[in-house]
């Protein structure tokens, strides 16, 4: 119990460290305790010195704030989506991007790019991600799924099918988009938060809330159905029913992270892993540990892929594969040893 505490208690300093390192670094440097003053004198509060750089506090609250609280809400989507997709199906290598929901969320958003619908509002995108995403997790459930339980080939090959027509239809919309959608386009496929403002905070938030809340709802379902699906129907779980909210409920973290960062792979996957064997599999401790550590894996890959290199930009997408493409296979080697072959 004291570990999984003191757990939680370090991600969360974790994130306020990260936050306010990633608001400081960039063209503009800006000292950790002239960020920290700049917020306290939003709320009133002169203790620190305000940022010395003449435009010290516009890029903080115009840039970088934004893009950072984006990153954070967009990182926490992830690593609860990734936490819930592994309770739902049982599996540790179920993760968003792997088994096709996030390229399903994309399939959405392109859509919407790509039509001009874009217009309507900055909904519009967030909830065709979410549709796309949806129907996506929906197919992955209801073809990997067997006899109570999923196996990892299946989960794979579903993914990997769901990923393919995915790509085909993201190659289609792109044909037939212009020039300026293609250039959107190319965003949502290498993932980035450049494009992070105060509004696309203002919708992203209340979707990872609404999905948070819902998989907190059911932590105690998410811990019995590790049991297995048998167990848990005696333990008096509506499996079904919890398995369709939870479902919905990953799809719209995933919409939420997708629709304004684009496809980030493998933060779902490496982060509840690595909760898991720090804190245990407690689902009480597990969800928000893993949203904190989600918040924390996507600022500081955010950082290094805006500050790596001098007026340039890494893709987000690919940090995040660099690193979590070796845990995947050492994951994968790890679940063929303990099953004595590919289950």
């Amino acid at each position: 119990m004291n570990r999984q505490r003191g757990l939680l208690l370090g991600l969360a300093a974790a994130v306020v460290v990260a936050t306010v390192v990633a608001a400081g670094r960039g063209q503009v440097a800006v000292p950790p305790l002239e960020v920290v003053g700049s917020v306290l004198h939003r709320l009133g509060l002169d203790s620190l010195p305000l940022p010395a750089h003449p435009q010290g506090d516009a890029v903080l609250w115009e840039v970088r704030f934004p893009r950072v609280v984006l990153g954070l809400v967009a990182g926490a989507a992830l690593g609860l989506a990734g936490a819930v997709m592994q309770g739902v199906f049982g599996n540790p290598l179920a993760e968003p991007a792997i088994v096709g929901v996030s390229a399903g969320a994309a399939v959405g958003a392109f859509a919407v790019i790509a039509l001009g619908l874009v217009t309507f509002g900055a909904w519009t995108t967030a909830v065709a991600a979410f549709a796309g995403g949806l129907l996506a997790t929906v197919v992955v459930y209801l073809t990997a799924r067997a006899d109570g339980r999923t196996e990892v080939v299946t989960l794979i090959l579903t993914g990997i099918a769901v990923n393919a027509v995915a790509g085909a239809v993201i190659g289609l919309l792109t044909f037939l988009a212009d020039d300026q959608a293609r250039t959107a386009m190319a965003f949502w496929n290498l993932g980035s938060l450049n494009r992070a403002d105060w509004g696309a905070v203002t919708v992203a938030t209340p979707c990872v809330l609404v999905g948070g809340l819902l998989a907190m709802r059911h932590r105690r379902a998410l811990d019995l159905l590790s049991l297995g699906e048998r167990p848990a129907r005696h333990l008096g779980v509506d499996v079904e029913r919890v398995r369709a909210v939870l479902v919905v409920a990953s799809a719209l973290l995933t919409a939420a992270a997708v629709a304004f960062a684009g496809i980030i792979a493998f933060v779902g996957l490496v982060v509840p892993h690595l909760v898991r064997l720090a804190g245990g599999p407690s689902h009480r401790y597990l969800l928000p540990a893993s949203a904190l550590g989600g918040a924390v894996v996507l600022v500081l890959a955010d950082l290094l892929a805006r500050t790596a290199v001098d007026y340039q930009e890494l893709p987000l997408g690919v940090l995040t594969a660099a690193v979590g493409g070796p845990v995947f296979f050492w994951l994968l080697r790890r679940a063929r040893r303990a099953s004595g072959g590919w289950a």
